[in-house]
């Protein structure tokens, strides 16, 4: 049994043991140091934890479009949204139907269903690439299995990745880029062995690799968002298709972040580049766990049960995810990008505005509905070296003014900002208000 924080106020609050809204609960940094006691630094996601910026992380305990409220009952406006998978913005009636409706018919069955049909049919029609599609349980396993995929089918072992980029926490994907300009791969963490990544290549993101016989795939963020954000510069994804095809590598763009949301066909329909494999994430699932690889019909019947490629998973497809993906790409249509990117532009511009006439050393650069940030008095950021010049202390002072004036940014300094279509225009006049107060603290700090 779960132990309710204090029987009678979650009681009258109609909070149970199972269903949990924060109600009664004591504060945040009570839960917080509560939760450390059970988890792992009272967190599930390292980030959440707020070692980066330093304090510690506000409790959710519900959200609505726009915002979150913590435990406490505080209100934000929400730039994380879930690290963009909630593109409709929290809890939106679509969506949260759904998936009412699709608990009503059960959970999950370890059999096949019409809900997972219809959400690869709606990928595959927006992503001409992706000519079959098979969903998993997070974009960490979707990137584990187009590798997997990659290796099978051309026989090969090498893997080339580009340094900053993020694709899960997979072991063979979680190298760090050795001494040289393009050397096998180090491990990233503690507990990767060496023999993990010894056939991960890494290299710097906008530069075209030279590739060789020995190379199964190559796997890039089409648009790199674990790095801040940083557009692909001209003739680099063109230049990653053209050299895969003159080895026979399988190209692979990992679009957990990008699918679905920089447009229906995300950053492939974008720049005009096809992939042989994609990865997705996030969007698909309507704020979910859920993850797809779609690919090449050649490629993708490389899998089990019709190649020897194995993949399987108990709860891949399940019919609760698929029906939030299917009610959140139904709502995407083309003026829906039209509005996300206007409030992107909208967001990137008050940021700066605030942050300029504060004196506060910053740039918001964008890339359709995608917004990163930089401090300090570096240049243009082309790759991860550049985007490590980033002040990560003054990003930190501004995050928590920020924090202070009720607007949520993620709690590290490579993270994107995202917005849904919660953000509307009398949201978007309270952040920017929110945005000048908190640059003129943090010039203050």
């Amino acid at each position: 049994m779960i132990h309710p924080c204090d029987p009678q106020r979650c009681e009258s609050a109609g909070c149970t043991a199972t269903l949990c809204v924060g109600a009664g609960l004591p504060s945040n940094d009570e839960i917080f140091e509560r939760s450390t006691r059970a988890i792992p630094g009272g967190v599930n996601s390292s980030i959440r934890a707020f070692r980066s910026v330093g304090g510690r992380p506000y409790v959710v305990a519900g959200a609505s479009g726009a915002h979150i409220t913590d435990v406490e009952g505080r209100r934000y406006i929400d730039l994380v949204q879930s690290y963009g998978a909630v593109i409709l913005g929290h809890a939106h009636p679509a969506v949260t139907q759904a998936v009412s409706a699709a608990a009503v018919d059960g959970t999950s069955y370890g059999a096949p269903t019409p809900r997972e049909m219809k959400l690869a049919e709606a990928i595959r029609e927006r992503v001409p690439s992706c000519e079959r599609v098979r969903f998993m349980n997070s974009g960490t396993e979707a990137t584990s299995t187009a590798v997997r995929l990659a290796r099978g089918y051309t026989g090969r072992d090498r893997v080339v990745i580009f340094h900053g980029n993020f694709h899960g926490a997979t072991d063979a994907l979680l190298a760090a880029g050795g001494s040289g300009v393009a050397t096998l791969g180090l491990p990233g963490t503690a507990g990767v062995p060496a023999g993990a990544v010894g056939e991960t290549m890494v290299v710097p993101y906008n530069v075209v690799p030279q590739l060789d016989e020995a190379v199964a795939a190559v796997i890039v963020e089409p648009v790199a968002a674990n790095m801040g954000v940083v557009e692909p510069v001209p003739g680099f994804l063109e230049g990653l298709r053209a050299e895969c095809d003159r080895v026979g590598a399988v190209l692979i763009f990992d679009e957990v972040i990008s699918g679905f949301r920089l447009g229906p066909g995300g950053a492939q329909e974008r720049y005009g580049v096809k992939p042989d494999l994609t990865t997705f994430g996030k969007v698909i699932g309507g704020g979910l766990p859920i993850g797809a690889v779609g690919g090449h019909q050649a490629i993708m019947e490389t899998l089990s049960p019709l190649g020897p490629v194995f993949h399987a998973g108990t709860l891949a497809g399940n019919p609760i995810a698929t029906a939030a993906g299917l009610a959140a790409l139904n709502l995407l249509e083309p003026e829906v990008y039209t509005e996300l990117e206007q409030r992107a532009s909208e967001l990137s511009s008050l940021l700066d505005d605030a942050c300029s006439s504060a004196g506060v050393s910053a740039h918001f650069p964008r890339v359709g509905t995608l917004v990163g940030a930089y401090f300090g008095d570096g240049g243009p950021v082309r790759n991860f070296d550049d985007a490590t010049t980033t002040d990560e202390a003054a990003y930190a002072r501004f995050f928590h003014a920020m924090l202070n004036e009720g607007v949520a940014m993620a709690p590290g300094a490579y993270e994107a900002l995202f917005v849904g279509l919660g953000h509307d225009d009398s949201v978007m006049t309270e952040l920017a208000s929110a945005a000048q107060r908190a640059a003129v603290t943090a010039a203050q700090a």
